[in-house]
């Protein structure tokens, strides 16, 4: 008589968290600055204004809009301001700085509202090898949270987990 298979992993207790789950659901666009720029280096007053005021703004509708400069031309605190005039209206959100910073930003607030309660005395898994950028900086995040609460945090999948932390026994006297 065979035995029945059993899960031994889903009646662990194991707690898997993907933070992929929290990847943001609008659309992530880039607008770099320098394209705005004489010979990408120089910002023109007059010329950066113009070319504002006929940019199709409609086209950052609804969408989370990065706008930063990928070259070293010194850009003034105002050109920043202004574009965010013009798209903070149309846009679900104005992010000075490129995406990869705008995703550490988004995942810091994200995890930042965490109810790491839930998680008193649990064995974490944080999920690894997802399918979307997750900055490596989401992960630190999220064990700075846990680690207070967690019996265990480890990183990967069940079958296969690297141990990250596991808090030590208290003595007994």
């Amino acid at each position: 008589m065979d035995a029945p298979l059993v899960n031994r992993i889903a009646e662990s207790g194991l707690i898997t968290l993907n933070l992929e789950l929290y990847y943001p659901s609008t659309e992530i666009v880039v607008m770099d600055i320098k394209d705005y720029l004489f010979k990408g280096l120089i910002l023109k007053e007059k010329d950066f204004r113009l070319a504002l005021k006929e940019q199709d703004w409609t086209a950052y509708e609804g969408k989370v809009l990065c706008v930063h400069c990928s070259t070293d031309a010194i850009i003034p605190v105002w050109a920043f301001m202004l574009i965010s005039t013009y798209a903070g209206p149309i846009a679900q959100e104005v992010y000075m700085g490129n995406q990869a910073e705008y995703l550490r930003h988004h995942y810091y607030n994200v995890l930042s509202e965490l109810k790491v309660d839930e998680y008193q005395d649990g064995r974490i898994i944080i999920k690894g090898c997802s399918q979307k950028p997750v900055p490596p900086a989401a992960y630190a995040r999220l064990t700075e949270l846990l680690k207070p609460v967690a019996k265990s945090i480890m990183y990967g999948e069940p079958c296969s987990t690297v141990p990250i932390y596991k808090r030590p026994l208290k003595r007994v006297r």
